[in-house]
């Protein structure tokens, strides 16, 4: 015999379909027939959800508070409503919960603020009806996939229930929640990172990518406005920004690497000062380690990294070194165009495989190619709209201080930029540049936020800080 108080007696029938459930498979297995197990896990799973639902009913109902008068944190509510019933959206669906609403009085604030539900307040609920874990679960869902197929998802699987709208609300109310503090839980996660002991340097990088945005459009001059659509759109392709912290060993080689992205309309400037305050922290615990900004050959990307690490705090570190390097490969991309000029396409694969070599093993590498391609005479030879010689000469000429590549790799440093180019693939290409996709730079910022923390291996520490549990004191007032 098992005693259940009486304020559980909403979860006995739930409970006693989930041991029918469970007996009815068994006698059926005992008969010896065949057995369509795929239907009774699809049973089960119900049955648990209407316990689990049942649960969050009687833990909900727990934290009303029903009467006239409340203190909330010491600031006197009066009741407005009693007893108003209410689906909280929990991850096994609806639980219906009675709870009373109450209104601030008498602190001179607005003539009729904002009712208070204490339910709500309690939880820590998103958007007054959907517990933290709920909200989170959903969020990461959105920002994996689209809204449409997290439905199909939780469809599918049992979980999640919910509609593709409520998918695309509550994750975007997430991100809007993480975006107002980011900065201070970013702060929080780097200090608690702990540098692996294999790490020996930390690499910088910074890139574009396209992204392709919603905007207005101008109602064409010749057309009346009675004929024009009430909203005119067009789809543009405007720059986004992706960049990296990343972690490496002795050979050079990634162990970790830190993800972080802002759409057209954000600050890359914001950007770069974030990562140059991981970079601060990771050798506040790790001065040893040695530090490379590796990007492409963009002038932009260079004076923002450059603008976050030549100022305060490393221009006071008395020892402090940075290695600025050019990617490896798109070095190599603009000497392959050139090999072909020079040499033919049948012969331009051993010269570029010669010029590898040399750039990897030799700190004068950079000199002796930019010779060879000056004596070839090929520096005006065109290829469609492009001069491939020219833009080898004009490429080495320019980064003359960041291709000492032999010297990076006798240190043990990585000298190719594709954690931060894999990272505008897996952080805005897959999600963002879907066919026929468009975004909003608001409601873009959220996804971009949200993804970068799940690519970074940092969802569940971010969102715990996120939503702490709230300090609320309730009790009847006098």
């Amino acid at each position: 015999m098992l005693e259940v108080p009486e304020e559980l007696n909403g979860m006995v029938a739930a409970l006693r379909d989930v041991m029918e459930t469970v007996m009815t498979q068994f006698q059926r297995g005992q008969t010896g027939g065949s057995v369509n197990y795929a239907v009774f896990e699809e049973h089960i799973a119900e049955k648990v959800a209407e316990v689990e639902r049942r649960g969050h009913e009687v833990a909900l109902a727990g934290l009303a508070v029903n009467a006239p008068r409340v203190m909330i944190n010491r600031v006197v509510h009066v009741r407005v409503l009693e007893n108003v019933e209410t689906d909280f959206q929990t991850l096994a669906g609806p639980a219906r919960v009675a709870r009373s609403l109450y209104r601030p009085v008498g602190q001179g604030g607005p003539r009729n603020p904002p009712v208070v539900d204490p339910v709500a307040l309690r939880t820590g609920a998103v958007e007054g009806t959907w517990p933290p874990a709920t909200a989170r679960a959903m969020a990461f869902e959105v920002q994996q996939c689209t809204s449409r197929e997290a439905e199909a998802s939780g469809a599918n699987v049992g979980r999640l229930r919910y509609s593709h709208a409520s998918f695309e609300h509550i994750a975007h109310a997430v991100g809007e929640a993480y975006i107002a503090q980011h900065q201070g839980i970013e702060q929080a996660l780097i200090e608690a990172f702990e540098v692996p002991v294999e790490a020996r340097s930390v690499s910088v990088s910074l890139d574009r990518v396209t992204v392709p945005i919603e905007e207005p459009r101008e109602r064409p001059a010749d057309l009346p406005r009675e004929k024009a659509p009430k909203r005119t759109i067009q789809r543009v392709f405007r720059m986004a920004y992706c960049g990296t912290v990343t972690l490496h060993d002795g050979n050079g080689e990634a162990i970790h690497t830190i993800r972080y992205g802002t759409m057209p309309g954000g600050d890359p400037e914001a950007l770069c000062e974030g990562m140059a305050g991981d970079v601060v922290e990771l050798l506040a615990q790790c001065p040893a380690l040695e530090v490379v900004l590796l990007c492409d050959g963009a002038a932009e990307m260079w004076n923002l990294l450059d603008a976050e690490f030549t100022a305060a705090p490393f221009d006071t570190f008395k020892s402090f070194v940075v290695t600025r390097l050019i990617d490896f490969w798109h070095t190599i991309e603009k000497l392959a165009a050139a090999a072909r000029v020079i040499v033919g396409e049948t012969e331009a694969k051993p010269l570029v495989a010669r010029w590898k070599l040399l750039l990897r093993n030799t700190s004068s590498a950079r000199q002796t190619i930019l010779g060879e391609l000056i004596a070839s005479g090929d520096e005006q030879v065109s290829v469609g709209t492009d001069r491939p010689v020219h833009d080898a000469i004009t490429y080495l000429t320019n980064n003359v201080a960041r291709m000492d590549y032999a010297s990076a790799r006798r240190q043990g440093l990585p000298i190719g930029s594709g954690n931060v180019e894999a990272t505008c693939k897996s952080l805005f290409g897959i999600k963002l540049k879907r066919a026929g996709s468009r975004w909003k730079n608001r409601t873009g910022e959220h996804i971009v936020h949200l993804r970068a923390l799940a690519l970074s291996d940092r969802w569940s520490a971010a969102m715990a800080l996120a939503f702490k549990p709230p300090r609320v004191a309730i009790r009847a007032a006098a």
